[in-house]
């Protein structure tokens, strides 16, 4: 099963996205957005660049946890992902991204 994004509200009534692989996992996180529209453009953002080796940041946390962020062209942050136990599950992650980045489905529980 192709992964898909869901749009949801915040509890402050702001808007985010994750995307979700085929088997139900957050893969990424987007930061919060005033609009719902500011949303659905994060995620064409993700659509667009999710393919490209070069938008993402690979990141090592002081806890020795593994992460990383996609970013858009402009360098701005996308979304991030969970923490990982070792570079290769975080390089997995992101293997996972680029192979769901593009899908088309969005479920809006908005």
């Amino acid at each position: 099963m192709a992964g898909w994004f869901e749009l949801s509200n915040s509890s402050d009534g702001q808007f985010r996205f994750v995307l979700k692989a085929g088997n139900g996992e957050v893969i990424l996180t987007s930061e919060l957005y005033k609009a719902k529209a500011s949303a659905e453009s994060g995620i064409a953002s993700v659509q667009a660049n999710s393919g490209t080796d070069e938008r993402y940041e690979k990141k090592e946390a002081s806890n020795g946890k593994f992460h990383f962020n996609l970013k858009a062209a402009n360098h701005q942050i996308i979304g991030s992902s969970q923490m990982y136990a070792t570079a290769q599950s975080r390089d997995a992650g992101i293997a996972s991204v680029k192979t769901n980045g593009s899908s088309k489905t969005i479920k809006d529980n908005t």
